[in-house]
């Protein structure tokens, strides 16, 4: 037999086999070409236990490299930074280690984890730290870091200049996981229909809304002001900003569903932020819903329920059979009362207060939610924004969509009258109005809208960056927190063949220069709750540009990986099916032959490709036409049936021969979207 048929059929690279076969007893020489067939016999019979050997050996091998390897790193006193939740696979990546290996690690302490998902500091770090690293926090970073503090800074100084303090109405925020019942909790508390209004039933935008509730124990009417934060991971950005500007948070867990990787993460968010919280376990009403189990998760992630002596006000409530919504708001103002001393507000000077929403309206221009928090935002006042006038009040609407003359703190207000619209995060300062220069509205638009700012192309290097095939995007969305949002999430994707390059960006309908962007950057125009004009839709149909429209930022998200998937180079799979000694010629043609033989292994499959093997060598391939056992025409030959085939090929086969038939299968290669940190 010859060498590389005996390497093929165990699996192994000739030159390895050479090289192990001394040590078992076989001294058959390192450059042999064929080997007797008795011996081959010998080998393979044996195989098992040599396969056992060198796989123990490598184990063996294997540990002792880790163990160097830990040392060296213990020793070196390496140091790996990490946040409070990071995926499998970006551990790996920072630990310059197989995801496999960190797989097997986390396996030996009892987790089982899939490269793509998340687990926490503490995890994380035990892991890290069994492999040799030191561990440290990574200090969180937010893209608004800036804004934050000049939010904060504004609050100071506008406490410290305040005179007139007086009580104002709590600002709630309501956090949790998609799908969990924020939205549906407060549509029972304002008695409106917000979900149906939203795509797919997820919340979109932030929205701010204010309610009258009756105080119990005084009868004293008390408002309350919600802001409804969206639960989908693409809305982190709009998660944290909600936290910086609210009193207290309602944290909402599914009875059903428990705590979710999105609920950890507003756990986090509402901690850093100090922010006093209740706990809303919603959908009691479902029948596999399970309180005491969703405690339980709660309390490993260190809320105790004031139920089992712990300090975190816990209501059990249903939104959609409104069970409990009066006990859940007696809590919220319970809490606001507990935290009196800080939910004031002097209501006498001059506005200052935070960018909660901003879009282009097609028919009234610029419009932003903003949340007053110290002062009165009256109608006819300069609109300033980081000390620059971008125009002024000329109405303000509440979330009813009802006029009001002015704002006071605590009130969201939709204010009209912005030349172009703020970022959202942007502080609202009209304390020194006099210092306020007007805004340059055509530079500030090429700075919100320039594309230069958000070309993203994860790789690393230049060099492997023209390596990577692109989608090229221009990308448009209706309201600037879905547009930072979306920017966000394609930030996340990093691959090493694929990328996103976003070309142009902007707020509101798309426009001819985003045509031409898309039509010069071979890419496509990509909107978010916005469509082309009727002149824009023509132009696309003249350059021939594709145009995608989404309303539900899953789809939108979907649809990327859906494309890059189509950039990747297809793999193919290739399964071996069986193998025929030929015994027999029965018919020669030009471009076919039909022989007889037995199947010695495996199984021959009609349609399967095949190939003519030759003293261990390969002559010629082809295809199996037919297969015939006796009479009768069959689909499938098992072995140690002997039978004839029609072989589809130009290779002439000669009595003797070695026919193997394998499957060929055409498959994209799995790509995930994975999470940079």
């Amino acid at each position: 037999m010859n060498v590389t048929e005996l390497a093929r059929r165990l699996r192994v690279h000739p030159k390895e086999l050479l090289r192990i076969l001394p040590e078992y007893g076989f001294d058959i020489g390192g450059k042999a070409i064929k080997i007797d067939n008795k011996v081959a016999q010998q080998i393979m019979k044996m195989w098992p236990k040599i396969k056992r050997d060198m796989d123990n050996k490598r184990k063996k091998e294997q540990e002792e490299k880790r163990k160097a390897e830990k040392e060296l790193r213990k020793e070196s006193g390496e140091t790996v930074l990490l946040p409070p939740f990071i995926a499998v696979r970006v551990l790996a990546e920072r630990l310059k280690l197989p995801v496999s290996q960190i797989i097997t690690e986390l396996m030996r302490n009892g987790i089982l984890a899939n490269q793509n998902q998340d687990i926490d500091y503490d995890t994380a770090g035990v892991i890290a730290e069994e492999l040799g690293f030191n561990v440290a926090r990574e200090q969180e970073q937010d893209i608004d870091l800036e804004k934050e503090a000049q939010v904060s800074e504004a609050l100071a100084e506008a406490m410290e200049e305040a005179t007139h303090m007086e009580r104002r109405a709590p600002v709630v925020v309501v956090m949790g996981h998609v799908d969990h019942g924020k939205t549906s909790l407060l549509d029972t508390i304002r008695q409106t229909d917000i979900t149906s209004t939203e795509s797919g039933g997820i919340t979109q935008h932030i929205g701010a809304y204010q309610t009258i509730w009756k105080d119990p124990k005084s009868g004293e009417e008390r408002a309350i002001t919600f802001i409804d934060t969206p639960g989908h991971e693409a809305f982190t950005v709009m998660r944290s900003r909600g936290a910086k500007v609210a009193d207290i948070a309602i944290i909402v867990v599914a009875a059903d569903d428990g705590v979710k990787p999105q609920t950890k993460e507003v756990i986090q968010i509402v901690k850093a932020a100090k922010l006093p919280f209740v706990v809303a376990i919603n959908k009691i009403d479902k029948e596999n819903a399970d309180v005491q189990r969703t405690m339980t998760d709660l309390s490993n992630e260190g809320l105790i329920p004031e139920a089992w002596g712990g300090n975190v006000p816990m209501v059990e409530i249903s939104a959609k059979q409104k069970l409990h919504i009066d006990s859940l708001l007696d809590v919220l103002l319970l809490v606001a009362d507990m935290h009196d001393s800080t939910i004031q507000a002097d209501r006498t000077m001059p506005a200052v207060g935070t960018i909660i929403e901003s879009h282009v309206n097609k028919n009234i221009g610029p419009v932003a939610t903003v949340l007053i928090q110290a002062g009165t935002l009256r109608k006819n006042d300069k609109l300033i924004v980081n000390k620059e006038i971008y125009g002024k009040v000329r109405a303000m609407k509440d979330y009813r969509g009802e006029e009001i003359i002015e704002a006071i703190p605590s009130v969201p207000a939709q204010i009209i009258g912005f030349k172009l619209p703020p970022e959202v995060g942007d502080v609202l300062d009209l304390r020194n109005a006099e210092n306020a220069v007007m805004i340059d509205v055509k530079q500030k638009k090429n700075e919100q809208t320039g594309a230069e700012k958000h070309s993203i192309m994860k790789a690393g290097t230049e060099e492997n960056e023209d390596k990577k095939k692109t989608l090229n995007i221009v990308l448009r969305a209706d309201v600037l927190g879905s547009l930072e949002a979306l920017i966000g999430s394609l930030d996340k994707i990093d691959h090493a063949e694929v990328g996103v390059k976003i070309i142009g960006r902007g707020l509101g309908n798309f426009t001819e220069d985003d045509v031409q962007k898309a039509q010069a950057g071979h890419g496509v125009l990509v909107g978010f709750n916005v469509k082309p004009s009727s002149t824009v839709d023509e132009a696309i149909r003249e350059k021939e540009v594709a145009f995608h429209r989404f309303t539900i930022i899953y789809d939108l998200l979907n649809w990327i990986q859906e494309e890059l998937e189509k950039l990747l180079d297809h793999e193919v799979i290739v399964t071996e099916l069986g193998q025929l000694e030929v015994k027999a010629i029965f018919r020669t043609e030009k471009a076919s032959m039909i022989v007889g033989g037995l199947v010695k292994e495996g199984k021959l499959k009609k349609g399967a490709k095949l190939r003519v093997m030759r003293d261990g060598e390969m002559i010629g391939e082809g295809t199996l036409e037919k297969c015939q056992v006796g009479q009768q025409e069959s689909k499938e030959v098992a072995a140690g049936t002997e039978c004839g085939i029609t072989f589809s090929g130009k290779t002439r086969i000669m009595n003797g021969d070695i026919i193997e038939a394998y499957s060929e299968e055409k498959r994209i290669k799995l790509f995930t979207l994975d999470k940079k940190e």
